[in-house]
Order: structure tokens, then sequence, then C-alpha cells
């Protein structure tokens, strides 16, 4: 799943953002924009995927859909919860061609602060001034 959530991520990199990105293991260690989407997979699994990005990701993706220069924290919220349901949908398209088709639910905006939730996976699309973190975490692991 992560791997499909990461070419969408990369995607999106390249067709909206226009910038060429490379990507790292670990998770940003700064203030974040986060939001999550909880997925329900064909074999009943739930996830929860973090989106957590750097102001400056999400003021270029505000700079792309809205033309703002410098836009204040309600709107960089609202574009963390529209990049969130864009790479998640996409990877969702992803996903369904690999045979490993899942359902997602709405985004929600967790806060704008250091990123320390659990999680099992975590990468870093790094673009040249800027990041994104995708992170998953599985809900309903059996004990």
């Amino acid at each position: 799943m992560l791997s499909t959530i990461i070419e969408a991520s990369q995607n999106f990199c390249t067709h909206q953002v226009r910038e060429e990105c490379t990507i790292k293991n670990g998770i940003l260690q700064m203030r974040t924009l986060i939001a999550y989407i909880d997925i329900n997979t064909q074999d009943t699994k739930e996830y929860r995927v973090y989106i957590a990005s750097d102001k400056g990701f999400m003021q270029k993706v505000s700079h792309i859909f809205l033309e703002e220069d410098e836009s204040d924290e309600e709107t960089l919220i609202d574009m963390t919860l529209e990049t969130a349901n864009l790479i998640i949908g996409s990877a969702k398209v992803i996903a369904e061609s690999s045979n490993n088709p899942y359902l997602i639910k709405t985004p929600h905006f967790e806060k704008f602060d250091s990123f320390d939730f659990d999680y099992d996976q975590a990468k870093i699309v790094q673009l040249k001034d800027s990041a994104i973190m995708i992170a998953i975490k599985e809900l309903n692991v059996q004990k």
C-alpha cells in the first residue's frame, strides 16, 4: 500500500507541483500540517494514512490551486485536506489496477505541529526546498 501512495505522491509532485522529488525513509522532524485518511482494504484491514507537510509545500499547492502567494493558516489546512484527498484518491486508482483495491474515507485535519503519532511505515517525498511525508498505521491489529 505504501508503494502506491508514494507513487501517487511522486505523480502529484511531478504533475501538479511541477518539481522533481526524491524519496527518503523517516519522518519530518519539524512543525507540519497533518491530515489523515482511513482506508479499508479488501481483506478487511483498516489503515490510517497520515499526510504531513511543511508549510512551504502547502503554500506551493495553495499558489497552484488558488494563486495565493501568502495563504493564511485556514487556507493551508484546506489545502492539506485537498492534497490528502488527491494523493490517496490517486493511489486508490493505482491500487485497483494492481489487484489490491481499497476504499477511502473522508480526510480529517489533525494539527499543525510536530508529527508524534504511532506509525508502521513512513517515507518522505523531498522536493528542492519543501517536503511531504506519508506515514501508515494499521488500526485493527490482532494481539
